[in-house]
């Protein structure tokens, strides 16, 4: 989904915003079978004079994975540290996502082996198994699809399934133990289930905002509330909602202002979606961000270009809503945007 808000000023969009972010949860939720008019009718109610009543917020409270395969999480947990994965044995998946840091890295590119420096900014890993699609720019769409990206790009891993699975069969007890998980020896497919189960474990449970969203009217500060009604008010909520506070949609980077010509030196990379339709209309457009754990995973955008989340918030309203926000709202709105920040169960780690 490709989503477009041109925001004039604060009060007059407001509405319109909540009302979009409703829909894009529709389409996120809903069952695919029914029309989007009964999906939105699931999910909210209108009043007449058109407000979305308070019967269902924009943003979801995250809950604890279910149906997961207990042996396939522990056996992607192995895989994703194993640097086996890695053409010279000196990264694994968790070198670039790392579980204590928010699920990426810090750096504004990630290195792969040889010390090579990537091109992008290492996203999330956490509460990935809500993104619609994977990468910045969109380019796979599950989870056990993504796993083969890092290991074969020349700037990361550098490897390829073949040497992998040639790696990792020199190792019995491992043999055995995707003889006793898949019921077969180890193959591509097999690897990249388990690594995905075990990502789709990596869900960050009881964040102050869920449990304020749960009714916990205190677990949140007064800050971070007029902090959440500013995100709303302004637009923010159009981009970032459902149960990920995002990565359900594409957005062009530079709605109100040129973002990219402003900045200078235009890579690849800044292309976004265009890398992978081709299509001119998708230049500049990419997988909108989460904003669970943003706390912990600076610098942001896809170029690692802001340092703090002050300036990750001037920068979108710049850029995305078209005008400037008081340092005052900046600052209730970064203290609600820390209010999403929840661990992963200890035992993933």
């Amino acid at each position: 989904m490709r989503i477009q808000v041109v925001v004039s000023n604060r009060r007059s969009t407001s509405i319109a915003c909540v009302l979009l972010a409703a829909v894009i949860m529709a389409t996120e939720a809903c069952d695919h079978t029914t029309s989007p008019t009964d999906q939105l009718t699931q999910l909210v109610s209108i009043k007449e004079e058109g407000l979305v009543t308070d019967q269902l917020e924009p943003i979801r409270p995250l809950l604890a994975p279910s149906q997961l395969n207990a042996d396939k999480v522990q056996l992607g947990k192995s895989l994703f540290h194993d640097v086996s994965l890695s053409a010279d044995n000196s990264l694994s998946c968790a070198s670039c996502h790392d579980l204590l840091k928010g699920g990426d890295d810090g750096r504004v590119s990630s290195f792969g082996i040889k010390n090579q420096v990537g091109t992008i900014n290492s996203p999330t890993v956490i509460n990935s198994v809500f993104n619609s699609n994977y990468f910045w720019d969109g380019r796979s769409n599950s989870l056990a699809d993504q796993v083969a990206g890092p290991v074969h790009n020349p700037l990361e891993m550098g490897s390829n399934w073949n040497e992998v699975i040639a790696k990792l069969t020199r190792n019995p007890e491992r043999v055995k133990r995707f003889i006793q998980v898949y019921g077969t020896t180890i193959n591509a497919n097999n690897i990249a289930d388990a690594i995905a189960e075990y990502e789709r474990a990596l869900v960050s449970i009881g964040s102050p905002f869920d449990l304020f969203l749960q009714g916990q009217s205190n677990a949140i500060t007064d800050g971070a509330k007029r902090g959440y009604a500013i995100f709303k008010e302004v637009g923010c909520i159009s981009c970032h909602q459902g149960r990920n506070v995002g990565s359900n949609a594409f957005q062009q980077f530079g709605v109100m202002g040129d973002y990219f010509a402003e900045r200078g030196s235009i890579t690849k990379a800044d292309y976004g979606r265009f890398n992978v339709t081709g299509r001119e209309i998708d230049k500049h457009y990419f997988k909108v961000p989460t904003l669970r754990n943003i706390e912990l995973t600076s610098p942001y955008f896809h170029d690692g270009n802001a340092t703090t989340l002050e300036d990750a918030v001037r920068i979108m309203a710049r850029y995305q809503l078209g005008f400037e926000l008081s340092n005052d709202d900046i600052a209730e709105i970064v203290e609600f945007l820390l209010s999403l920040t929840a661990p992963v169960q200890e035992e993933l780690l």
